[in-house]
């Protein structure tokens, strides 16, 4: 009896876009179902329809989509630097609220996250682009939580984790950057995605939570 009382995930349709690796595959695994969507086309609009075409009604969007990480001096941006790194960072998640809208079952019950990172509340040198999206995520999620309620809207910002996203640093920099991370950290260790995606079924199944930003990061923004 208890269990069925707290699986608020059973029978739920979930649509997860970015979910063939990384946070969104833990999701997937921890919420049972998942689809993944390729948004860098030159009409990702027309794709993410096409996606909720296919899949139908659902009751949560999960959006965990990323490229990799769009580190550049002030004086390497150009605008077609920073229109790149926005397309699945920051217009994606606002066409997929746009779209997903026609197909969410109707109030509190359904839900929409969307991922951001924790360079939105703590500088790093030469991520101005990343961060400037990073920041914009959470404006876009509690304004969207008033534009689509009772749907809820919310935001899951992620520390350092062991994903693919650092896929341009080499072995050897990725390591020693995690390694200088971690020997800060309050929790000792760099997050993983499976720690990450516990944030994320929390936000879907409290139907209390609306334009809230749920922070993952090991108390990085305690030190």
């Amino acid at each position: 009896m208890a269990t069925q009382k707290y699986n608020k995930l059973a029978g739920k349709h979930v649509l997860i876009i970015g979910g063939t690796s990384g946070i969104g595959y833990a999701v997937a695994e921890g919420s049972i179902d998942g689809h993944a969507c390729d948004l860098s086309t030159p009409n990702p609009e027309a794709d993410i329809e096409a996606l909720f075409e296919k899949t139908g009604k659902v009751d949560h969007v999960v959006f965990t989509a990323g490229d990799g990480l769009a580190q550049m001096k002030v004086e390497d941006i150009t605008l077609e630097k920073i229109v790149k790194a926005g397309q699945i960072r920051f217009f994606a998640p606002l066409l997929v609220a746009k779209v997903a809208t026609k197909y969410l079952n109707p109030g509190p019950g359904s839900s929409i996250v969307f991922t951001t990172g924790a360079v939105a509340d703590k500088p790093i040198a030469n991520w101005s682009v990343v961060a400037s999206y990073a920041a914009g995520l959470h404006g876009m999620t509690r304004n969207l939580a008033l534009d689509l309620k009772p749907i809820r809207v919310n935001l899951v910002s992620p520390g350092a984790i062991d994903t693919e996203l650092w896929k341009g640093f080499s072995e050897d920099q990725k390591k020693a950057f995690f390694k200088e991370i971690s020997d800060k950290l309050p929790t000792g260790k760099i997050g993983r995605p499976e720690d990450v995606a516990e944030t994320y079924l929390w936000l879907m199944k409290d139907t209390n939570v609306t334009g809230f930003v749920a922070s993952s990061n090991g108390g990085d923004l305690l030190v």
